[in-house]
């Protein structure tokens, strides 16, 4: 089926002077109400892509309950069954999945007709700056869930609550759309702050983050000594953390005498919000190219997977250091994805999330918007933020660091908010 598909289309696209039918390399498949929607990619393959796709439809807020994925090597066909959500934006996630997806010239034997590979420039970095007259439980989860609508991506954010309730929220964002230079895109931001903040906003800019802004940006290049080496270890748990499964919950195994060409490795593990994602990003940083690939996650949240690899030289795994690495990375992705603690900040409480960032550079989508989300369930108030990037063990890791405002008396259990913070990353608020 895959082989005549692609022949098919590898002839529209002769007859259509080599340009590739975009309404073929991303289908959007709505079923009847209650039932997945389906979404096909049929395109030429690039190893990482699979991370880059599902590193979209995470940021779309959508959860993979199926998989299957195939590919000879040049082109690839992949379909994804998702569980929706209440107004996604069909026409935006096919446009992004498109974007991600290689042209037909990477493919090619015609050289005069593939573009030059240069790397991509770099995104501009806006800073959005704002004053309210007020300060409440998940105004800062608004104002994020805002931006993520509008498709703005925050690197950094710095807030600051004046003694008299006010509040000064710096944003450093770029924008997917590339357009927050200009006029309109601005004014569209704006607006749609003012909507939802109403009489409270006193003030809103937005401005080129230049580098001396971005230096006034930057977190303290160290972390406290108690959010240390159990936080970011990189050994195999024991016993559950953060309420993560223990290790013997989960089983990874590799496989070489089932194929003459291909590693097998099979996966058995409890469903994660971005499991897919975290599996497929820890292939990418590994150059690991995946042949086939089969995902399925039953309504109890237990998943079983299928992956059929191969090393960037076309050969399997067979060295016994590279088996036992690529072993362990993948079952501490599946039981440790982000790191959580909550410390004491001398009469305060500090909040710390760390998210490990991919060797492209690029963090875990959505993690602000998740634990501004899990406060705001709370009904906790942020007094200020912090976010940064450390190298730690060898890895570069984006950490989240939120002080709770706790002016008002108002207290909860250190384990009671980690557990609540962990279900709404980890998405088990919906099941549990």
């Amino acid at each position: 089926m895959y082989v005549h598909r692609r022949e098919r289309v590898g002839s529209e696209l002769g007859d259509k002077k080599m340009g590739i039918l975009h309404e073929d390399v991303v289908l959007v498949k709505r079923e009847k109400e209650g039932d997945p929607t389906v979404i096909t990619v049929n395109c030429p393959d690039k190893t990482g892509l699979g991370c880059d796709l599902c590193r979209i439809i995470l940021i779309f807020g959508l959860s993979i309950c199926r998989a299957d994925f195939s590919t000879d090597g040049k082109w690839c066909y992949m379909v994804f069954w998702v569980v929706e959500k209440p107004n996604t934006k069909w026409n935006l996630l096919k446009n992004r999945l498109l974007e991600v997806c290689p042209s037909y010239f990477s493919t090619s034997e015609m050289d005069y007709y593939r573009p030059q590979n240069q790397p991509p420039r770099p995104p501009d970095v806006f800073l959005l700056k704002f004053w309210c007259t007020y300060d409440r439980e998940g105004l800062l989860h608004d104002v994020t869930e805002v931006l993520c609508e509008l498709e703005l991506t925050i690197k950094k954010v710095k807030v600051s609550t004046t003694p008299d309730r006010r509040v000064m929220d710096l944003f450093f964002v770029t924008d997917t759309r590339e357009l927050l230079h200009t006029k309109k895109r601005k004014d569209e931001t704006i607006h749609h702050l003012k909507a939802f903040l109403g009489d409270a906003l006193i003030s809103c800019e937005i401005d080129v983050a230049g580098p001396e802004l971005t230096a006034c940006s930057q977190g303290s290049p160290y972390l406290p000594s108690d959010i240390g080496e159990e936080m970011f270890s990189l050994e195999l748990p024991g016993e559950n953390i953060n309420g993560c499964p223990a290790s013997n919950s989960i089983s990874v195994t590799m496989d070489n005498k089932l194929s003459p060409s291909h590693t097998l490795v099979q996966i058995l593990c409890q469903d994660h919000k971005g499991l897919i994602y975290d599996i497929m990003r820890t292939l990418k940083d590994y150059n690991i190219q995946i042949s086939y690939s089969r995902f399925f996650a039953n309504p109890k949240g237990n998943c079983e997977m299928d992956l059929f690899i191969m090393q960037a030289d076309g050969k399997k795994i067979v060295d016994p250091s590279k088996q036992n690495s690529l072993l362990s990375r993948l079952k501490m992705e599946l039981l440790r994805p982000l790191r959580i603690a909550v410390v004491s900040r001398g009469p305060d409480t500090e909040l710390v999330v760390a998210n490990p960032v991919e060797l492209s550079s690029r963090g875990r989508p959505l993690v602000f918007h998740d634990i501004t989300l899990a406060l705001k369930l709370l009904n906790m108030r942020i007094f200020s933020v912090e976010i940064a990037r450390h190298i730690i063990h060898g890895r570069e890791w984006e950490v989240y660091r939120i002080l709770l405002d706790e002016g008002f008396g108002f207290s909860l259990p250190r384990n009671k908010i980690e557990a609540s913070v962990i279900n709404i990353l980890m998405g088990w608020d919906k099941r549990r």
